[in-house]
């Protein structure tokens, strides 16, 4: 018991949300920190408690926590670790804590990305001014705090134009416009009020970074093409990697990101950082200091053999030596959401066949007979996916888009939209 007190401990600050994505992430970080005789707590919110139990059941403790308050996060770390001193880790991998993070490792002098860095990224038009100013293209932006400002915006600047709230992730509240009078529309879909953004909508394929620091510098694992439905929405439907980029252009997108990761002084954790490649050159998009969604953490454990990335994450802040020197794409990886038709679900056939399918790394179902399924506008309207690991990016494509293709959502009309 001695030696179990004296073991390093990991704070995962905000637990694990309601979503099976975000539980599926949770645990396999808790599964590397206890393979590693790390002692893990989970700082949850009360609400998400009950909705969360196979992440609850790996960790060595639970505690109720309005984590999205810093300081009350920091309080209870600080208190906790005065009665318990050990060397700690703090980590999450949720949007809403990720500034709570940030100032419980400053707090506690764990390894972690510095306050301001999180701000500026998690502000999204802060962050634009700043990449911009420091050299990279980036769309222009518009900070509005009403629909008479907004409209001026498009007067002057160029259409079409992407309308979106300032804070926050998943597409919620993201839409496209081409005219003013498309405008009000954009507005009653953004979430609360406040100020909110109308950006340049850019012309090009677009791709995310995915990766990790070691050592405060940070580690492009791959780079991942997107597939998203048509506007007005920006949904995320699909994603492959490593993308199939040729090698110079995939040279200088790694370059790029981590140049302006760098510039951010971000240092710890994970990243993931969207962008366009236009006709131009690269346009950086958001900058993320945490995981991607989207099953992308399965797809990098298959395609770069010997990865832990969380457990990598930890060994750094503990200053223990990595665990494999390599951490580069062999294999690949592919991932399909269900894009059924809206009405009221009657029937999923096919399903047990297609997730049970030997090459499956993940697999979520999130709809039963007698729900209503709705044309998305956000992540979270989302019903389903199916990921899967290959030996290329072209055999997993090929082989998610078969079995997505096999599954078939039987539905009537509804007479109304679900909420």
């Amino acid at each position: 018991m001695k030696q179990q007190e004296k073991a390093p401990e990991v704070l995962f600050v905000g637990g694990a949300g309601k979503a099976p994505l975000s539980i599926d992430v949770v645990a396999m970080a808790l599964e590397q920190a206890r393979s590693r005789g790390m002692v893990t707590r989970l700082l949850s919110h009360p609400d998400d408690i009950p909705h969360t139990q196979r992440a609850i059941d790996l960790a060595d403790s639970v505690h109720a926590l309005e984590f999205t308050d810093a300081a009350t996060a920091v309080a209870w770390s600080v208190e906790h670790a005065a009665d318990d001193p050990r060397p700690r880790v703090v980590f999450t991998g949720r949007e809403p804590a990720l500034g709570p993070a940030a100032r419980v490792a400053e707090a506690l002098g764990a390894a972690g990305n510095p306050p301001s860095s999180v701000d500026t990224v998690m502000n999204k038009d802060a962050c634009r001014t700043f990449l911009a100013r420091a050299g990279f293209r980036q769309p222009a932006v518009r900070l509005c705090q009403n629909r008479q400002e907004a409209e001026q915006a498009m007067l002057e600047t160029r259409g079409p134009w992407v309308v979106k709230p300032r804070v926050g992730g998943g597409s919620l509240g993201v839409s496209m416009v081409s005219h003013t009078r498309d405008l009000p529309g954009a507005l009653d879909l953004l979430p609360g009020e406040g100020p909110f953004l109308v950006e340049e909508f850019v012309e090009g394929e677009e791709y995310s970074v995915e990766g990790l620091f070691l050592e405060g510098s940070p580690h492009v694992l791959a780079v991942t093409a997107k597939h998203k439905l048509p506007p007005p929405y920006f949904v995320e439907v699909g994603h492959s990697l490593p993308a199939p980029l040729p090698e110079h252009v995939g040279r200088c997108v790694t370059d790029t990101v981590t140049d302006a990761l760098k510039a951010l002084k971000l240092q710890f954790g994970l990243f993931h950082v969207e962008l366009w490649l236009t006709a131009d050159g690269i346009v950086l998009g958001e900058v993320h200091a945490r995981l991607a969604g989207g099953y992308i953490h399965r797809m990098l454990a298959h395609a770069v053999p010997g990865l832990e990335m969380f457990g990598a994450v930890f060994d750094d802040a503990l200053g223990r030596p990595p665990t494999a020197a390599a951490l580069s794409c062999t294999r690949a990886g592919a991932s399909r959401f269900f894009t059924p038709p809206a009405g009221r679900l009657v029937a999923v056939e096919g399903w047990e066949e297609a997730s049970a399918h030997p090459a499956v790394v993940a697999a979520e179902l999130r709809v039963a007979p007698g729900e209503v399924i709705v044309p998305y506008r956000h992540s979270e309207e989302r019903v389903g996916a199916l990921a899967v690991g290959a030996d290329t990016v072209q055999e997993a494509e090929e082989l998610v888009g078969s079995l997505v293709d096999s599954v078939r959502f039987v539905v009537e009309p509804a007479a109304e939209r679900a909420s």
